[in-house]
């Protein structure tokens, strides 16, 4: 990737150090991808994160679970269905992913991308684990040179993009432009999908305010637009639809994870996480 100016969009902060150390508490990360920092933060929000697993039915490391659980789920799949499959893991961040599953299917080529910064720090540790781990990129996703990591992939294998815990950080207008890019960028590939997780408004949940707040909060420390976008999975598909792509899925982890329960996926179940498939 090239040097160039970083867009003013870049300040997705702490988080990646949380969620780094919730998957290794998880036990599906590698020490060396856990972060003293975020060892830190875990310990200060644990007492909240057990409140709201006891009084509202959820926290932020129960939607971590449920998002990561049905992400590789349903790349899996996707491996399944094209053992060519190639990969490229946007903000990645301390994720476990890449490693994962290169460990398992040696075959595939995955790659991950991130600012600078957590580029450099995610390169560190992946090579110290396996020395023959491939270069992080390091490219802005709001800039011209996002369309040069598409270029390192072949387009005539397909292609999934894939992004956890990224765009609720971000306005509509620049949603948009991200989904755009990748469908652009990825038009020439044998097949595309967009795989990522939302955080749709928590309409359904008895604390709506209280998670409202705290999203205020997340906006105000990660200095981002945090904020929720959507209330209904028919709301979903058609944003991403306009933004380019054909064919979206729209998983709510209570219907996924009770699949004979016969509940209307129309509707918002309540969960505080939901994981999109987009397909061109």
């Amino acid at each position: 990737m090239s040097d160039q100016q970083l867009s003013k969009h870049r300040h997705i902060s702490f988080t990646a150090h949380y969620t780094g150390y919730i998957w290794y508490q998880m036990g599906i990360s590698h020490p060396l991808l856990a972060t003293a920092k975020g060892k830190r933060l875990a310990m200060i929000a644990h007492p909240i994160e057990s409140w709201g697993e006891k009084f509202v039915g959820g926290s932020m490391r129960t939607t971590l679970k449920q998002r990561h659980t049905i992400l590789d789920n349903r790349l899996h799949q996707l491996i399944e269905q094209f053992p060519d499959l190639q990969v490229l893991e946007i903000a990645a961040g301390l994720s476990p992913r890449g490693w994962w599953f290169r460990q398992q299917y040696a075959q595939i080529d995955y790659r991950e991308l991130d600012l600078p910064e957590m580029a450099t720090t995610k390169q560190a540790a992946l090579k110290q684990i396996d020395p023959a781990s491939p270069v992080v990129l390091s490219v802005d996703l709001f800039t011209q040179d996002f369309q040069n990591a598409f270029k390192v992939f072949d387009p005539q294998k397909p292609l999934v993009v894939i992004s956890e815990g990224l765009i609720n950080y971000f306005n509509k207008d620049l949603l948009k432009q991200l989904i755009q890019s990748i469908a652009n960028y990825g038009q020439g590939f044998k097949a595309l999908h967009y795989l990522t997780d939302l955080y749709p408004e928590p309409v359904k949940n008895k604390l709506a305010a209280v998670i409202w707040n705290s999203s205020k909060l997340l906006k105000l420390m990660s200095r981002s637009a945090f904020t929720f976008h959507f209330i209904s999975p028919e709301q979903v598909r058609h944003f991403i639809s306009e933004a380019g792509f054909k064919k979206v899925e729209v998983i709510q982890p209570r219907l996924y994870f009770n699949p004979d329960h016969q509940q209307n996926p129309e509707e918002h179940h309540g969960d505080l996480v939901w994981v999109v498939d987009a397909q061109l």
